[in-house]
């Protein structure tokens, strides 16, 4: 019998990547968004977890993304041309989806906390430039064009990107591949000015960054990490790839190391993306997860398993090394966990309640259609 030849789903990306020569190209190629002068209270608020990302316009958090690199020396190590660094902001921008969660300001997220963390963790004296410019590219990139359905829907929906990179991290590879079709595009590579052999350094530390990101990998980096973290060495470029690999995944899954009003919207968004998910996943007979599905998850079953079993034991790790970030980055995820819980707990109450209530209100109804029958017999 002749094996029946699957066809390929589309999980439709922005960009083609066949040999027809088309590369990525900016909507616009003049950086139009207005200069915002930040304010000094800005300027120290974005050092911090607790920096509010709600409040900002796109425009304003392209601003404040170029302020970062500014600040960093990002901009003098590289010899960027400040108008290429404009541009590039710009097609980033662009090239993220209008997805509940996986959008720009989900970028922005992770790249504001990557900038905290370089702060709080006084990386400047501890790595190299050339690291903080890998650490905050992988950061601004590490999501670019996800098209709001994971790596599991990819493979089990055997999509193009999945077949594309024959399962391993579709997304993960998605988003390299973007990030460096946009870099190619001289008017938006920032990188222009550096030494062939330094920028092939550099764009090989990038993709291992955003490949790190794949939740499939998690356990193997952690426990990579652990081995390294008593005995870290500063001067071991393995281990410093290690610990890379660790912070852009804290800055990546951070959002409940910010204040719960910051924090919670996360959630909802999250949730959304998983629902939109899951109930394609069904309309097309797909395996679905218990944790996206909207008849079983609810937001404190979604966030305690989270908190408890990666968040809490991953921080912690790095706080080993750093032990500055208990306070202002540990200490919140145990409280969101706390915080969940007594949600949960009252779930359950309410649970329990419900059928007492619904019999009390079956017979409250049953007694009072009686009465009425009784009046309107006599």
């Amino acid at each position: 019998m002749q094996n029946e030849i699957i066809p390929v789903v589309n999980c439709p990306c922005k960009y083609n990547f066949s040999d027809d020569g088309k590369k990525v190209t900016p909507r616009r190629d003049v950086p139009s968004y207005p200069k915002y002068t930040l304010s000094q209270e800005t300027i120290e608020a974005l050092k911090k977890p607790t920096f509010d990302v709600w409040h900002w316009e796109h425009n304003e958090m392209l601003s404040c993304l170029e302020y970062m690199y500014h600040d960093l020396g990002l901009v003098k190590e590289f010899n960027m041309n400040p108008i290429t660094l404009k541009r590039w902001l710009l097609a980033i921008q662009e090239n993220y989806r209008n997805n509940p969660f996986h959008n720009f300001r989900h970028c922005f997220c992770v790249s504001q906390m990557m900038y905290g963390m370089i702060h709080l963790c006084n990386l400047q004296e501890k790595l190299t430039l050339t690291d903080m410019g890998i650490l905050m590219t992988a950061a601004v990139c590490h999501d670019l064009d996800h098209p709001g359905y994971n790596n599991t829907y990819q493979i089990n929906a055997r999509t193009e990107l999945a077949v594309r990179y024959n399962d391993i991290s579709p997304l993960e590879n998605h988003h390299c591949a973007v990030a460096f079709q946009i870099l190619s595009l001289p008017e938006c590579n920032i990188f222009a000015n550096v030494d062939p052999d330094a920028f092939k350094q550099i764009r090989q530390a990038i993709i291992t960054l955003i490949l790190a990101t794949d939740m499939a990998r998690h356990g193997e980096i952690l426990d990579s990490f652990k081995q390294k973290v008593d005995n870290f060495d500063f001067t071991n470029e393995e281990h410093v790839t290690c610990l890379k690999m660790v912070l852009i995944k804290c800055c990546d899954i951070s959002n409940e190391v910010r204040p719960t009003e910051v924090a919670e919207p996360w959630v909802d968004c999250l949730l959304e993306e998983y629902f939109m998910q899951s109930d394609r996943e069904k309309s097309e007979g797909l395996p679905v997860a218990p944790f996206m599905d909207r008849d079983k998850v609810t937001k404190p079953t979604a966030q305690i398993g989270f908190i408890k079993f990666v968040l809490i034991p991953m921080f912690e790790t790095v706080m080993k090394l750093f032990p500055q970030i208990e306070e202002i980055m540990v200490q919140p995820l145990r409280d969101s966990r706390d915080h969940y819980e007594e949600l949960k707990q009252i779930d359950d109450a309410m649970t329990e309640v419900e059928p007492v209530l619904s019999i009390s209100l079956s017979l409250s109804l049953s007694l009072s259609l009686s009465l009425s029958l009784s009046q309107y017999m006599c």
